[in-house]
């Protein structure tokens, strides 16, 4: 046998403090199919819980619209509508879209890692080059100066010793 109720559970959880109202939500619906289909053994969906969950302990829904199935002296419960859990379809759509931004993030981030790490390997080759220009330089100007030096002081002892045949 299978009945379709829409489950009116505001009544009973204005009854208790807001900390406990999912909680008598699922106790009153349990209550609610143990009187309409007249077995004291009911197995409620997991789905029909986190829909009953899904806004926290303070705030389930005023109603549940549910799926009663009787087999033998079980009753199975689940949505009557999949598209009531809604709400748990749009929480999975904006994690995937976070997933799916952090990933492009850190791809993003990889990329720009080795960017720099390949500019900074170009950077370090053109100052070692530079360095080793300036070094070769540096020796360059130091071997002129040394022959300006002794050019310097080869004229210098050529005009003493014009000065000294004088």
């Amino acid at each position: 046998m299978e009945r379709i109720y829409n489950v009116p559970l505001r009544r009973e959880f204005l009854k208790v403090p807001k900390y406990k109202r999912a909680k008598k939500a699922v106790v009153a619906l349990r209550s609610f199919l143990v009187k309409h289909m007249k077995s004291e053994n009911v197995v409620i969906s997991k789905d029909v819980n986190e829909y009953i969950w899904d806004n926290g302990i303070e705030n389930p829904p005023h109603h549940v619209k549910v799926l009663a199935k009787k087999e033998g002296e079980k009753v199975f419960v689940d949505l009557a509508d999949k598209k009531e859990s809604k709400a748990k379809l749009e929480k999975e759509k904006k994690l995937e879209k976070k997933r799916e931004k952090t990933k492009k993030r850190k791809e993003a981030l990889e990329e720009n890692k080795e960017n720099l790490e390949e500019k900074v390997e170009e950077e370090t080759e053109e100052k070692k080059e530079s360095e080793e220009k300036t070094a070769e330089e540096e020796k360059q100007t130091e071997a002129q100066e040394k022959e300006t030096k002794k050019d310097n002081k080869e004229k210098s002892e050529n005009k003493d010793k014009k000065e000294n045949k004088e």
